[in-house]
C-alpha cells in the first residue's frame, strides 16, 4: 500500500487551523465569562446564568472539535482513515449535544430547586427533582453507548428500531409529565391565593396561611395523579397490557382498604380538616391532647412542635376536637389580683388606662385589634380580688401582648401604690389577739 506523507506546508496549515480554533475557543470562553458576569449583575434570577453556564463549555469543545476535524480533512490520509474521521466527527458532535442537553436539564433542575421548590413546599416535587437528576445522566449514558456501538459497527438495529418507533412518544410522555408537575407547582398556589384574596373575609396573614396549606396539599395530590397517569402511559408504550395491571391495582386497593382502615380514616379526617379550614400551617392548636405550632399538615397526619421544641406527629383520625388558638384573631385573657383594701374603681381606671396607652403605642398598635380593658371582677379569692382584663390581638401575638401588659401593669401599680397580694394566712384567737403570717415572715 502506498504510504502518503503530508508535506510540511500541509502540516503547517493544519496546525494553524488547530491553533486558530483554540484561539476562537479562548475568545468564546472570555465572551461567555463576561456575559455571565453581566447577567449576574443585571438579573436576580438564576435561570439565565444557569443556561449560559450549561452552554459555555460544550460550545468551546465544539469549536475545538470542528477545528481539529478541518485540520485532518486537509491532510492526505492513508487507507480508511478518512472515512473513520468522517464518521467520528458527527458522532463526537452528537455526543457533545447529548452532554449539553443533560447539563442544561441539570441546571434547570438546580434553578427549580433554588427559586421554585424553596417557595412551594411540595414533597412530590422534590422527589421528582431527585428522580430526574438521577435519571437524566442514565438516559444520556445509554444514548452515548448506542452511538459508540454504532460507530464501531456493532449492530444496534433492534434497539434503534424500538427508539425510532416509540422513543418520540416515550420522551413526549416524560416531558409532558414533568412540565405538568412543574406547572402545578406554579399554578395551584397562585390560583388559591387569588381566590382567597377576592373574598377578603380573612386577615392577610390568615389568608396566606390558608393558601399555603391548601396549595401544598392540592399540589401534591395533583402531582401524584399526573405521575400515576404517566407511569401507566409509559407501561402501555413499552408494550405491557395495562388492563390486568389496573385490575390488580383495584383488587390491591380493596385489600388495602380492608387492612388499612386507620389509614383511610386518617385521610378522610385530614380531608375535612383542610376543606373546613379548621387549622393551617402556622397556627397554634391543641389536638389529640397535644398543643403546639402546626409545622406541616397533609391528608394523613398533622405535625406539631411544642414549646419545648419536641415534634409530635398526630394521625388525623385521632383528632376528635381541634382547638385553634390563633384563627383569624387571638385574645389576651388575664386575671390580675389586687388587695382587699384597694379601691376597685381606681384599680379599674388604672388598668383601662394601661390598656389604652399600650394600644396607642406604635410599637404595639399593629399587634392589638382591641385595647385590653377590664371586663369584670372575676373572683373574691383567699388573698385578693381577681380582676379580669381581656383584649383582642392578631394571631400568635397574644402571648407577646400579655407579657408586655403584665410588665406595664406592675409598673403602674407600683407608681399608684396599688397592692398586688400574695398568699398569706390570718389566724384570730378570740376577738382581740391577732397573728398574721406571711411568706416573708411572722408578725404578732
Amino acid at each position: 500500500m502506498l504510504q502518503v506523507i503530508p508535506t510540511l506546508e500541509e502540516l503547517l496549515v493544519s496546525l494553524a487551523i488547530v491553533a486558530a480554533s483554540l484561539c476562537v475557543a479562548w475568545l468564546a470562553r472570555r465572551f461567555f465569562d463576561t456575559a455571565i458576569h453581566r447577567l449576574t449583575r443585571r438579573t436576580s434570577t438564576y435561570l439565565d446564568n444557569a443556561v449560559a453556564a450549561a452552554i459555555n463549555r460544550p460550545l468551546i469543545a465544539a469549536i475545538i472539535i470542528t477545528g481539529v476535524y478541518v485540520a485532518f480533512v486537509r491532510l492526505p490520509l492513508a487507507g480508511g482513515v478518512g472515512p473513520v474521521i468522517d464518521r467520528a466527527f458527527p458522532t463526537a458532535l452528537t455526543l457533545l449535544g447529548i452532554y449539553t442537553m443533560a447539563a442544561l436539564i441539570e441546571e434547570l433542575l438546580k434553578w427549580y430547586q433554588v427559586e421554585v421548590a424553596s417557595k412551594v413546599q411540595s414533597a412530590l416535587g422534590h422527589q421528582l427533582v431527585y428522580l430526574c437528576k438521577g435519571g437524566i445522566p442514565v438516559a444520556a449514558a445509554m444514548l452515548a453507548v448506542l452511538l459508540v456501538l454504532e460507530f464501531f459497527g456493532i449492530a444496534v438495529t433492534p434497539v434503534k428500531g424500538w427508539f425510532a418507533e416509540h422513543g418520540a412518544r416515550f420522551a413526549l410522555i416524560v416531558v409532558m409529565a414533568i412540565v405538568a408537575i412543574f406547572l402545578l407547582d406554579q399554578a395551584i398556589p397562585k390560583v388559591i391565593s387569588r381566590s382567597l384574596a377576592r373574598g377578603k373575609a380573612e386577615l392577610e396573614e390568615e389568608a396566606r396561611k390558608r393558601a399555603d396549606t391548601l396549595g401544598r396539599v392540592l399540589t401534591t395530590a395533583g402531582q401524584g395523579f399526573v405521575l400515576f397517569v404517566a407511569v401507566f402511559m409509559l407501561l402501555s408504550e413499552i408494550g405491557l397490557d395495562i388492563a390486568p395491571v389496573l385490575a390488580g391495582v383495584g383488587v390491591a386497593g380493596i385489600a388495602v382498604g380492608f387492612g388499612a382502615q386507620n389509614l383511610v380514616r386518617d385521610i378522610l379526617a385530614g380531608l375535612f380538616v383542610i376543606m373546613e379550614n379548621q387549622y393551617r400551617v402556622g397556627d397554634v392548636v391543641k389536638v389529640a391532647g397535644v398543643s403546639g405550632l402546626v409545622e406541616d399538615i397533609n391528608l394523613r397526619r398533622t405535625v406539631l412542635r411544642d414549646q419545648d421544641g419536641a415534634v409530635h406527629f398526630v394521625p388525623n383520625g385521632e383528632i376528635k376536637v381541634a382547638s385553634n388558638l390563633t384563627k383569624e384573631w387571638s385574645r389576651v385573657n388575664l386575671d390580675i389580683p389586687v388587695g382587699y383594701g384597694e379601691d376597685l374603681d381606681r384599680v379599674i381606671a388604672v388598668l383601662n388606662s394601661v390598656g389604652r396607652e399600650m394600644a396607642a403605642d406604635p410599637a404595639w398598635a399593629t399587634f392589638i385589634l382591641k385595647a385590653p380593658q377590664v371586663l369584670r371582677v372575676e373572683k373574691l379569692g383567699d388573698s385578693g380580688i381577681d380582676v379580669k382584663v381581656a383584649g383582642d390581638t392578631r394571631p400568635l401575638k397574644q402571648w407577646d401582648v400579655a407579657g408586655e401588659l403584665r410588665l406595664r401593669v406592675k409598673k403602674a401599680f407600683d407608681r399608684e401604690g396599688i397592692e398586688i397580694p400574695w398568699p398569706h394566712t390570718k389566724v384570730y384567737f378570740g376577738n382581740e389577739l391577732k397573728i398574721e403570717t406571711r411568706e416573708t415572715g411572722n408578725k404578732s
